[in-house]
Parts: structure tokens; sequence; C-alpha cells
């Protein structure tokens, strides 16, 4: 059984504990049930049997409706509240929507709409769908064409999440504190799902600012590294989180220097992990092991990772060579909705996800990611360079706030390094001397070839909702 989790003891009386808190607003346990009942009954009696698209903004009715959805055994299709008509179109058309459940967009794109009433109540019993049934179908960012669908089965939900718990030691006994949408991995399935399945309340804050999270009281929080770095910034409401049991941040590299002054403010070192839409969490650093600024940590259970090179050959594992990274495990999807062609350029035989990253992973299997093998590893003057490095060591600069790497073409290096910088204040005046330092101050840590030619500063990095560098819009 997905939700809830059948293997964690309920005490007496906690169904009428606080289950889901949005915005100060909460459903107890035995609220949230019988309203995700009266869902689940609304759509069987409508005989809406195909998925349901969700518009994911983060409120209590929305919950209700994802996991109204899941005792029903109907796929959702959370559609981020910021798409274009176009997106929203394309997601509807590709997953066969059915319905909208509980609230829709200015345009519903011509399907029904079913309502979600957080008040009512249902009783019935419900069967249990089959493990091996779709739950949601989300899609991928669209950073190199059309947003592709992933169907995600229910029991791969729930492997991802039982190995988190296990890496984390995420108990019914913890409060989850977030901000995040409800429309991605790490705000949905770690930040709603997780904590229904494991036992433990939910407090989501709307948006994850440091006052909001310093104020919601967690033992457990997640963040994307731009929180993170808002949160360092604010060293009253960090020591605020110094209560808590742990931190997580996911979505993105986290910088070291936040993971430092996080340390400093809060004493607790962020724990960072790794996943996409395709594979949910595959990897993480552990509540009970060493973390490391930079690095994502070991394999959950059920997980296995290899490194490959050019030509099919394996990578070693010795901290320094980069390889592209496959995974598989039972958290891993096994398709593409309606993208045949797409479905076998990933999936590789035999189980293994190619995840289009590329990776180093040192002798104890501790993993560190590189960054996309499309704009990540860059071939320069006949060295292969991971972009991810470069930037670390800008970070480690006093004066450098965020830094973005790329390959530019060029005649006589075959691509060459430039790196797009935004500093804590103002732009420097003297641009070219500040670009001489920084490349310096490169050159003190890493090796000749793995020196920017070119530094540009920028007054900010184009960044998709949850907090990746778009690349790509650097390249032009």
């Amino acid at each position: 059984m997905l939700l809830p989790h059948t293997r964690t003891p309920v005490p007496p009386g906690s169904d009428a504990e606080p289950a889901v808190t949005v915005g100060g607003r909460t459903l107890s346990r035995t609220d949230l049930i019988g309203a995700s009942t009266a869902v689940a009954e609304r759509l069987g009696g409508l005989g809406v049997r195909g998925p349901v698209a969700v518009w994911a903004e983060p409120t209590l009715a929305t919950i209700v409706a994802l996991v109204g959805a899941l005792r029903a055994g109907v796929p959702a299709v959370p559609v981020p509240p910021d798409s274009g008509s176009a997106e929203i179109a394309h997601v509807l058309g590709d997953s066969g929507a059915q319905a909208w459940l509980g609230a829709t967009p200015e345009d519903p794109h011509g399907l029904p709409s079913v309502p979600v009433r957080e008040h009512a109540r249902g009783w019935h019993a419900l069967p249990e769908p089959p493990a091996a049934a779709t739950a949601l179908i989300m899609y991928t960012s669209g950073t190199t064409g059309a947003p592709k669908g992933v169907p995600i089965r229910r029991e791969a939900i729930a492997a991802c999440i039982d190995g988190l718990a296990a890496a984390w030691g995420w108990t019914g006994n913890d409060t989850l504190v977030h901000g995040l949408p409800l429309f991605h991995v790490h705000g949905l399935i770690l930040g709603v799902l997780g904590p229904l399945r494991v036992g433990s309340p939910l407090v989501h804050t709307g948006k994850p600012t440091p006052e909001a999270y310093a104020q919601a009281g967690g033992t457990m929080y997640f963040g994307v590294p731009t929180v993170w770095s808002r949160v360092a910034r604010d060293p009253e409401s960090a020591a605020a989180l110094s209560g808590a049991r742990l931190l997580v941040s996911g979505s993105a590299p986290l910088p070291a220097p936040v993971f430092d002054r996080i340390r400093e403010l809060t004493g607790h070192e962020i724990v960072e992990r790794y996943g996409m839409t395709e594979t949910l969490i595959t990897v993480s650093a552990r509540a009970d092991g060493e973390r490391r600024p930079g690095w994502v940590g070991l394999p959950i259970t059920g997980v296995e990772t290899r490194l490959v090179g050019e030509g099919g050959a394996p990578v070693p594992h010795d901290g320094e060579s980069i390889g592209a990274l496959q995974v598989r495990g039972p958290m891993v999807g096994r398709e593409y909705l309606n993208r045949p062609d797409a479905t076998a350029e990933s999936w590789v035989g035999e189980g293994w996800f190619d995840t289009g990253d590329v990776a180093v992973v040192d002798p104890t299997g501790f993993h560190r990611i590189v960054g996309r093998a499309s704009t990540d590893l860059i071939k320069t003057g006949g060295f292969r360079v991971g972009a991810g490095e470069i930037e670390a060591a800008l970070l480690g600069h006093a004066e450098v706030r965020e830094a973005a790497v790329v390959g530019l073409p060029d005649d006589d290096l075959g691509q060459r390094l430039v790196a797009f910088v935004v500093t804590d204040g103002a732009r420097p005046t003297d641009s070219e001397a500040a670009a001489a330092a920084l490349i310096a101050f490169v050159g003190e840590t890493l090796s000749k070839h793995k020196r920017p030619r070119e530094i540009r500063f920028v007054d900010d990095l184009p960044r998709n909702p949850m907090g990746k560098v778009q690349k790509k819009l650097l390249l032009g």
C-alpha cells in the first residue's frame, strides 16, 4: 500500500494529529483520509478512469486532489501553474488527461472540471491499486525540446521514499518543512508523498523564505541551493534551524561556500542527494555518514550505478576520472510516454538508464556530479574538463556569489572555457583586472588547462523554477 505506510505502527489518537499544513491551514490525518476518499469516490462515480490534470498550486486542495487520485488509482498529472498555454496544451494532449481535478487555469483547454472540497468526507474502503500501476505522469523541464512525460509507478515511489527514509533516519517523529513547488520530484514526491508514507507531519511554507523556515519549527528541512543561499545570508533565521535534525539540498549543485556558511551558522552539514524525474532519487549522503560539499553521496538501497566512457568502456572509480552516469534500481522509470525513440536512447538495456549527466566516483563509492554531458563536459585543448569543478573553485572566492562555466567554440582549443560570474556587489569597474584576478585564483587550486580563458560579469544567471542554471541560454 502506497499511502499510508502499513509497516509503520499508528499510535492511538494520531489520526487527529496534523498531517499537512499549507500556508497556516491544517488537515489532520482523519481529515485528509476523508477528503481524499471523497475525491476518489467522486472520480469513480463520474467514470473517470484515465489521467486527471492537477493545477499544482501549493494549497491544501491540491494535496487533497493528488492523494484522492492516488486512492482512486487514477494517474495524476501535476501541471505547473506558471505554464504557458502551449505548454498546458502539450501536457494535456500528451498525457491523455480526461479532466481537471480541483482548480483550473483560465483556459481549461476544453476539459471538464471535477471539484475538490476540503471539507467533504468519504469513508468507503477502497481497493489498493496494483503496485505497478502508474501513480503520476510528470513532465521533464523540456530544455532540449517539448517536455517529455514520465509515467511513475506506485512501487517506484514507495522504493524511493523507503530508501531515503533509511538513509536519512526519517520517521514519524519528524516534522518536514519546505516551500517547494508541487510539480517536481523534490517538492511533490519527496516533500508530500514522503511524509504521508513515513507518517511525519508536513509544513509547507507557501514560499521558501528564510523567515518562514525559521518560524516553522521542523526537524527536517528541504531546500534547493537558492533557498540555502538565502538562509546563509540571514544569520538570525539560520540560527533558528540549529535545533533541526537534518537539512537537505537537491535539484542543483550546492556551492561549497553555502555548505560551509550553513555549517557555521547552524552546526549542520547539509545532506545532498541526486535524482531526476526519470529515476526519482538514487544517490544520497546519509544522516549517519560523511557529507562533503559538492558530493551527493552513495547509492540508496537497491540502486546500482556505473560510469561509462567513450566507446562504452568502464571508467575507474578513482575520484578523478569523468564518465557518463548510468543508474538502475526499483525507483527508476521504464519509458517516456509516447516517445519510443527517446526511450530507446535513454534506457540502454538490462534496466540501465543513461542519466545524461557526467560524474566521478571515488574508491569509497561517493559520487560527485560534474553536470550535464551536453553542456558541462567540456573538451578543451585535448582535455576533458568538468564545468562543476571550475565553478566550485570560483565560488570559493569571497566576492563571487554565482558562477556558471560553459565551453564556447574555439578554432584552436575546440572549446574555450568561459565563466559567467555574478559578484556579491556591483559589477567591478575594472572588469579586466577583476577577471585576471579570478583566473589567477582558480589557478591556485586547479590545473592550468582548467583555468577559464574568459570571465564575463553578469547581473544574474538564467534559471528554471527549481533553481537550475539554464546553460543553453548562455551558449548563444
